[in-house]
């Protein structure tokens, strides 16, 4: 399921802001990470929530839904077309604003 939400989403986001650069695996990225901070939280500290229903939310829908190796190919493949500064900027966008995501997701996920 969330392979297909995925799909979904990225496709959405290539339709609207086109190919030019990997949005819409930076999109996904970004939102996995916001909502694995927000859930994390709330099925650690908020909720009782199984180990079995965690694993298949956080590790299993989350898990497919984002994906570093559909980044980590669109960046390789950003090298190999010698488009070092979009390369680079894919890389630092990625991991910087994922952090955050999931920092903001934490936060939020203590304040409900």
């Amino acid at each position: 399921m969330g392979a297909v939400l995925r799909y979904w989403v990225s496709s959405g986001v290539y339709g609207l802001l086109g190919r030019g650069f990997p949005y819409g695996t930076l999109v996904v990225n970004v939102l996995g990470s916001l909502v694995m901070g927000l859930l994390y939280v709330l099925f650690m500290e908020r909720m009782t929530v199984g180990p079995e229903v965690r694993g298949a939310i956080l590790i299993g829908l989350l898990g497919s839904f984002t994906t570093f190796s559909t980044f980590s190919l669109e960046t390789l493949n950003l090298v190999e077309q010698a488009e070092f500064v979009k390369a680079a900027l894919n890389i630092m966008v990625s991991v910087l604003a994922c952090i955050i995501a999931a920092w903001v997701g934490l936060i939020a996920g203590r304040q409900l």
